[in-house]
């Protein structure tokens, strides 16, 4: 018999009930700060892009920003939040400056919702804003207002401070990585000429906006095939060039100060724009392919009354520059169409590069094309035959709302590709069985990734073989065992991906599952640990002889165990490039010949290994 259906059935959540009940309506996803997109970070941004705002609007050319254990402090030096409204800004919903477009052209914050949503996902949370000579205090708790201070005078420089914990009961056992951080404030940086960042005192500045960006990204100007062209016109601005050893497009966009990771109309209009003027300038109809591949890309664009696919903002949705202008296609088209053609008429060795770039491409193109047909029958034979792919109902490039937890495990043999099968989430969680140990693909050509089975069925489950947009799976996890052989499995893996797909490490989809060396449990409790200090602190927590059990393989775990490995308590870890060390110079090192520095490197960290060994035993 159904529920009764009446009056007490209806109730009306105030505005940090529904913001704590609903979170991803808000932030995405909420995550455990292991990935870039993570709910953490979409907290720290928001709070970030009010003092953006202030500072595109001429004031304030700092921003302050210290996270020091979980508590994350932002300092800006605008005009302050007017103190009368202190409270309203913070804690009442649709509340907020940015409704008046006169003050906030082309806001990057959210309007009326960003510091509220933070406000309600934090276990403390303070705002305090200096201006005219005093300052307004106030302090909440998860939303609730615990003390209301006084205006009092201050001295200060005006300007407004954000203090907030992210609160747990939230977000789990999460943690910030730097790495992100970091590239969060360059982006920053690169989009905001004249702004200073400091965090956790170190210093943020760029002098040439994209180009910057693009400079550090790309790491080297050896892979660059012609110098980067940089077009600034307007609210508009680009810089680009053909990469070497890049076999795709690689695109780093922004609307408003906003990177939109997954594009959206300017992204379009950016491309169709490329191709276009190309074609022209060189009077041939060539394949939008060859023109693209390897095409590295950073592109801004300033939009009023900005529409996005989602309440994250990762994909603009406007077609219109304003409500009843220029359209964003025509906008970008014209500004490309002129900087584009006048910079290949006056760089004649830039035009031949461009053009023996697009020849190369045609070329690989057509050699790869019959390759790419046989793979193809290939997979479809494999398909019918092996179940290599178990896959999951619901797809990252679906537009459904859990997209954002959509995983694949690359697993190694038959008993752990079992075990996980057996306990995943079946609407959110594929699995990939890998057969014995992949092929070093390191200096191989792409053509490799079409003739290898196991490296043409991977790349076809991931469905990446003509772009990156088209990743079936957010999340791709590297699940072996911890021991020589499951090690060598991971580098190999790795190489795979950064010899061909580094963008899909780049863009932060690359994780490494982490799982349990021990299980240490008695009649009442269970605890499973990952490191030997775990063990030991967990020996400690349940007494006297309980029963420890070393796992030696991811084949040795049950399905009910891997249950609460691979479910909300998952530990993953992140693959991050570091900006200092190019793709090249890394395999080289790691895959090329066993080159003497090699040989010490590995010397040294066994020596290294063995004295952390002889540390433990000590203790």
């Amino acid at each position: 018999m159904s529920e009764n259906y009446t009056d007490d059935s209806v109730r009306t959540l105030d505005w940090k009930e529904h913001i704590r009940l609903r979170p991803g309506m808000y932030i995405g996803k909420l995550g455990d700060g292991t990935s870039h997109d993570d709910g953490i970070y979409v907290l720290l941004k928001e709070i970030i892009d009010n003092s953006i705002d202030e500072y595109v609007m001429g004031h304030g050319k700092t921003i302050e920003i210290s996270i020091q254990d979980d508590l994350v402090t932002v300092r800006d030096y605008g005009r302050g939040m007017p103190l009368g409204k202190v409270i309203d800004c913070v804690s009442k919903i649709n509340t907020g400056a940015k409704y008046d477009s006169k003050v906030f052209k082309k806001a990057v914050g959210l309007n009326g919702v960003g510091s509220k949503a933070v406000n309600a996902m934090s276990s403390y949370f303070k705002a305090q804003s200096i201006r005219e000579g005093k300052t307004k205090i106030v302090e909440y708790q998860q939303g609730e207002i615990i003390a209301d201070h006084p205006l009092e005078p201050n001295e200060g420089k005006q300007g407004t401070t954000i203090s907030f914990i992210p609160d747990r009961a939230i977000f789990g056992q999460y943690r910030y990585l730097q790495e992100y951080i970091e590239e969060m404030m360059w982006n920053y940086v690169f989009l905001n000429n004249g702004l200073t960042i400091l965090f956790n005192g170190q210093k943020f500045q760029a002098k040439n906006g994209l180009l910057d960006l693009l400079e550090r990204n790309i790491a080297g100007a050896e892979r660059m095939v012609y110098p980067i062209i940089h077009i600034r016109e307007e609210d508009f601005e680009c810089a680009f060039t053909h990469a070497n050893n890049v076999y795709s497009e690689e695109y780093y966009s922004f609307v408003n100060g906003q990177h939109t990771t997954q594009g959206g109309t300017h992204q379009n209009a950016f491309r169709e724009a490329i191709v276009k003027t190309i074609r022209e300038f060189y009077g041939k109809d060539y394949d939008t392919a060859d023109i693209r591949t390897s095409l590295v890309a950073a592109i801004s664009i300033k939009v009023q009354e900005p529409v996005f696919e989602s309440q994250t903002k990762t994909k603009l949705g406007s077609t219109h520059i304003e409500p009843g202008g220029q359209t964003v296609r025509n906008f970008i088209g014209e500004i490309i169409k002129r900087n584009l053609d006048n910079y290949l008429h006056m760089n004649a060795e830039t035009a031949e590069a461009l053009h023996r770039k697009i020849m190369q491409s045609e070329r690989e193109r057509k050699d790869m094309a019959n390759i790419k047909k046989l793979a193809r029958e290939s997979v479809k034979k494999a398909s019918l035959h092996n179940k290599k792919l178990r896959d999951c109902r619901i797809h990252f490039n679906t537009n459904h709302e859990k997209r954002l937890e959509t995983t694949l495990f690359i697993t190694e043999g038959d008993s752990a590709s079992g075990s996980i099968t057996k306990s995943r989430d079946v609407q959110t969680q594929a699995v990939f069985s890998l057969k014995g140990k992949p092929l070093n693909s390191y200096g191989l050509s792409k053509k490799i990734v079409y003739e290898n089975e196991e490296f043409n069925l991977l790349q076809a489950a991931l469905n990446i073989d003509e772009s990156l947009e088209n990743l079936r799976y957010n999340n791709i996890v590297i699940a072996t065992d911890a021991d020589v052989d499951g090690m060598h499995i991971r580098l190999l893996l790795l190489t795979f991906f950064l010899q061909f797909y580094p963008d899909l490490i780049k863009t932060g989809h690359l994780y490494i599952l982490q799982t349990p060396l021990f299980r240490v449990r008695n009649k009442k409790e269970t605890i499973y640990c990952y490191s030997d200090e775990e063990r030991v602190n967990a020996i400690k927590n349940l007494g006297t002889n309980p029963e420890i059990t070393r796992f030696k393989g991811l084949g040795e775990i049950s399905p009910d165990e891997f249950r609460f490995f691979i479910g909300p308590s998952i530990r993953l870890e992140p693959v991050i490039l570091k900006r200092d060390l190019s793709i090249p110079e890394i395999l080289s090192f790691y895959m090329g010949k066993n080159t003497p520095e090699r040989q010490q490197f590995i010397i040294n960290n066994l020596r290294l290994e063995d004295e952390l060994t002889e540390d433990k035993i000590s203790a």
